[in-house]
């Protein structure tokens, strides 16, 4: 009986020690340092508004694109490696998101819920890297024709949910006015299914 009781004392300590040891290879690495900014992910950087309209600049003409009422404005990133399984939940997320508020004031409601409106914009530059220098690096973005295809298939996926979803031009010189309503800005990113807690 104490050899099993010292066993087991012995056991436990190496599991709590290697805990521990994992713990501080965690605190001194990079994605601890950085936090997501390592992770390959799907980026939305979401705005609750009573109003927003985007327009796309061409040369000397700037035409009106998209405009809603009370919703929701989302500028997505998409980095290299995304894929359309990160597109679907990164949907999920937005649609199912509570922002607004319930009969008390508090954000316990979706866009679907209040009968909101949405907005989906390009955003390339959101997959920039900060970390360091005064310039920022886009290594991590994903290329024109990829970054298009997957918007593309979000933006279809969102219509086909709601019945209608704005947008402006994908790579195009984009102005977007809004009035942010709280103001309430979240950003969401969606990790590969694997890298997800």
């Amino acid at each position: 009986v104490k050899r099993a009781a010292m066993a087991f004392r012995v056991h436990a300590f190496t599991r709590v020690h290697s805990g521990r040891l994992d713990l501080l290879r965690y605190a001194f690495s990079d994605r601890a340092r950085t936090g997501w900014a390592n992770e390959r992910c799907m980026i939305a950087l979401m705005q609750r508004v009573s109003e927003a309209t985007v327009l796309v600049k061409q040369v000397d003409v700037t035409r009106e694109a998209g405009v809603i009422g009370s919703g929701l404005v989302v500028l997505v990133g998409v980095e290299k490696g995304d894929t359309m399984a990160q597109a679907d939940r990164l949907l999920d997320r937005l649609l199912a998101y509570r922002v607004f508020p319930d009969h008390t004031g508090r954000m316990n409601l979706n866009i679907e819920q209040v009968g909101g409106e949405l907005m989906l914009v390009s955003q390339f530059t959101l997959a920039a890297s900060t970390n360091s220098g005064t310039r920022p690096s886009f290594s991590s973005a994903a290329d024109p024709d990829t970054g298009r295809q997957l918007f593309d298939y979000l933006l279809a996926h969102a219509r086909a949910r709601l019945g209608k979803c704005a947008t402006g031009e994908f790579g195009a010189h984009m102005m977007v006015r809004l009035v942010n309503d709280g103001p309430v800005t979240f950003r969401l990113r969606v990790p590969p299914e694997t890298e997800q807690d």
